[in-house]
């Protein structure tokens, strides 16, 4: 049985195409929904003693 009109590799490619393009447009919402949450980050204020933690006692 052969239906005329259509192949089944542009069948296939057709689908291969959709595929991708779901596949990049999941990718593009992920990634702003990154840049969302890295912005609405609250970003914790430097201490008031800039030298504070700078040095490390490495003996026991």
């Amino acid at each position: 049985m052969d239906i005329s009109g259509t192949s089944a590799s542009s069948v296939s490619g057709a689908l291969e195409i959709k595929s991708a393009k779901l596949a990049k447009s999941l990718q593009e919402q992920e990634g702003q929904a990154a840049l969302q949450l890295i912005e609405s980050a609250d970003v914790p204020k430097s201490s008031s003693n800039p030298g504070l933690g700078s040095v490390i006692n490495t003996y026991a």
